[in-house]
């Protein structure tokens, strides 16, 4: 029997969440995209464990402020999704406390915390390989119809 390990990392299981292929958050069709891969954790929690490519610079050697931003509203958006809810971001607030490194190991989380209606709260972080958070979140998302943005989508191909 193997030695029970009150440390161990949570179990993830990978999140289907039904994004379009070309998303530059998770899409993996888009070359230029960030390709990030989300799981959920037991306890409810999203997270992401990635690494940023040189691409993505800002100050010499760290991630781009709009990069980082995008990385929070990416979780918090999953976070929606694991509820099967899809929506929109309407407000988000950043905190930037560090500077994020490209190239080193990053870990996003996010939660969902409240629903009223169509509105709904999430927050998000990342952190470094040691634990020290370097950017957090919070953002407003209103839900939307799916088949609107299938829509709005068609209508755009054919403008």
């Amino acid at each position: 029997m193997p030695a029970h390990n009150p440390h161990k990392e949570p179990a993830l299981i990978p999140l289907a969440h039904g994004a379009l292929n070309h998303c530059f958050g998770c899409g993996l069709e888009n070359p230029s995209g960030l390709r990030l891969k989300f799981f959920l954790a037991d306890d409810g929690a999203i997270v992401c464990h990635t690494r940023l490519a040189r691409r993505f610079s800002g100050p010499p050697d760290h991630a781009h402020g709009g990069i980082i931003a995008t990385l929070l509203d990416e979780a918090m958006s999953k976070a929606n999704r694991a509820r099967g809810v899809v929506a929109m971001t309407r407000h988000m607030e950043v905190h930037y406390l560090r500077p994020v490194p490209l190239g080193a190991p990053l870990t996003l989380t996010a939660h969902h915390v409240s629903a009223h209606g169509r509105a709904h709260h999430c927050e998000a972080r990342i952190a470094d390989a040691s634990g020290h958070i370097l950017a957090t979140a919070k953002a407003l998302f209103v839900a939307v119809d799916p088949g609107f943005l299938r829509k709005t989508a068609s209508n755009s191909t054919t403008s």
